[in-house]
This record gives C-alpha cells, structure tokens and sequence, in this order.
C-alpha cells in the first residue's frame, strides 16, 4: 500500500542551498510527495543559483517572489536596466551574481525560467503566494504588487480573503509580526506566514511544512541544528488589531 501524498510547503530560502538539502533530507521525500516554493529562492545567502538549478529540476511548483520581481526588473528582455539592477544589488543580488561565476548563460536562462513563474498557486485547500492580497480588491484586480510586495494591509485584515482556502505566505519574516519568536510561524485571519528568516542574524531557521499531516520541519542555517513539531506547536496565532501599521516600508 503506498503511502498518502504529502505537500510540502518550503519558506524563503534566500540562497542557503545547504540547508535546504539537510531539511530535505530531514523531511525525507517520497516519490510521491509533492514539494512547493513560496519564493524569494535568490538573493543575500551564497548558493542561490544552485537553489534556483534545484527548485527547476525538483519542485512541483514555486511562485514569484519579491526578489526574483527584483532580478527580472534589472534583466528585462535580455538586456540590462542599470538603476534596477542597482536596486536589486543593494537588495541582495550581489551574493546571487557571485554564485553564478563566470556563467552569465545559465543566469539569463534562469531569468527566463524565474519569467514564467506564477504569482500564485491554487491548490484546493491551499493557496500559495509570496506576500498575500489586497483585501480591497479581487482575484482579478491583483497585481505583482499586492501578490509579491503587500504587508501591512493584507496582515491587519479581520475577515479571511476566502471562506475555503488557507492562504500560505512567506515575504515578510515572522518575528517581525507582534509576539512572534524568532522560529515560529505566524497565523492570522484566513492566512499562515511560514518564512521564518533563514538568512537573517537573528533567526536561522528555515521552515518546510507538512500540511496534510499538520508536521514543520526546521533548520537553523547557522548552527545546523534540525527538529521537527506539530503545526500547532510551531504556530503563533496573532491578531489582526495588534499588527502594527508602518509609516514606511521595511527592509527589501
């Protein structure tokens, strides 16, 4: 009898190819398994060009990220945009160019492949996106804008953006939402937020998620340590009323 098929949900993995093998090898994939990307495979860790040849040749499906929206603004077309690329390497791209080396080929290739990714992923029960929505508008109405950039006004939401489905997210690092220790996944209304800030100082953790068995798995880039809790164990439910509304935008 084989075994059931598992989802797995993938958080921000910001170049930390190494880490995302030992997680992999921690949540220990099944043929039929399925295996997703949140976004953001790229920028500030030092592998990402073997994070994005993995995700190419692995994954079941990844959407577009605010960083990858960043490299396809500096590569439009094939050519060069110099103020966007600028941007996109005060932004973190410095560590993505560094890990293709002398391969300027396989990173305009890429690019195309990052071109034709999806801005969100309907899967029945989950719906996969990099930021969130606009509650404001419609499906139909969203932008890469709202789906890869939005804060503030998708988390400080009261009501669900939809009756039946769990919007998964990653974009903005959970512990900078209020009473979110550095690890943990952040649940609001209608949505779960499962980046965990790999890349960042202050956290490590980079989180894959089992939601049909309600299972995360982590590992903590830094200093390599692996575990793995219940969904409820790993999640803190915040409320919409105490998300604090910022004046200006954080930290691409």
């Amino acid at each position: 009898m084989s075994n059931p098929t598992r989802r797995i949900f993938i958080g921000d993995v910001h170049g930390h190819y190494d880490g995302l093998m030992r997680l992999l090898e921690a949540i220990a994939l099944d043929a039929s398994d399925q295996l997703y990307f949140v976004g953001d495979l790229i920028d500030r860790g030092p592998k990402s060009a073997q994070v994005v040849k993995f995700v190419r040749d692995h994954a079941d499906g990844c959407v577009l990220g605010n960083h990858e929206q960043l490299l396809l603004d500096a590569f439009p077309k094939g050519k060069t945009h110099v103020p966007a690329l600028q941007g996109w390497l005060y932004s973190g791209g410095h560590s993505t160019l560094s890990s293709y080396g002398a391969s300027i080929d396989q990173l305009l290739e890429d690019v195309q492949w990052i071109r034709s990714l999806p801005l969100f992923i309907d899967l029945d029960n989950l719906w996969l996106v990099h930021a969130g929505v606009n509650p404001k508008l419609s499906l139909s109405q969203q932008t890469y804008h709202e789906l890869c950039w939005i804060r503030d006004t998708f988390h400080t939401s009261a009501n669900p953006y939809f009756a039946d489905k769990l919007i998964v997210t990653g974009h903005t690092i959970t512990f900078t939402l209020p009473q979110v220790s550095p690890g943990q996944l952040a649940q609001g209304q209608g949505w779960i937020d499962i980046d965990t800030g790999a890349y960042h100082p202050k956290s490590g953790w980079l989180t894959g998620v089992d939601f049909d068995n309600e299972q995360v798995y982590q590992l903590n880039v830094f200093d390599h340590v692996l575990r793995k809790r219940s969904l409820a164990e790993a999640t803190t439910l915040i409320q919409p009323s105490k998300v604090k509304v910022r004046s200006r935008p954080v930290t691409r």
